[in-house]
Parts: structure tokens; C-alpha cells; sequence
């Protein structure tokens, strides 16, 4: 693989990682409970997605 001929600066390293940064991850509110879910995931409290019950919740004791 070929190697750069000249060293790059720190300013030019620099510049192009300005736009590398951590995003919060986005929440919705599920429409059954009103629990903070991921978008486009089950509902972990109540196992609903989109209106639909597609996990089976069972409650412990």
C-alpha cells in the first residue's frame, strides 16, 4: 500500500475528525404503556411493537 510522502499536520488531522461525534440514541414513547422505547423495537416492559403484542410478558413474583 503506498505511504504518504509528507507528514499531514495536526490541524488537517484535526479538521477532519471535527464532525466524529457521539449522538444520543433517539426514544419514542410506546403507545400501549407510555414506557421510553427504541425506535423500531419491542417494547421491553410490555412486549408491544406498532400495536401488536409480539412478546409474550409474563409477571414474576
Amino acid at each position: 500500500m503506498p505511504h504518504p510522502k509528507r507528514r499531514h499536520s495536526k490541524s488537517r488531522g484535526r479538521k477532519r475528525r471535527t464532525n466524529y461525534k457521539a449522538t444520543a440514541s433517539t426514544t419514542t414513547t410506546c403507545s400501549n404503556c407510555g414506557a421510553p422505547v427504541l425506535s423500531h423495537r419491542v417494547c421491553p416492559e410490555c412486549g408491544f411493537y406498532r400495536g401488536k403484542q409480539v412478546v409474550e410478558k409474563t409477571v414474576s413474583a
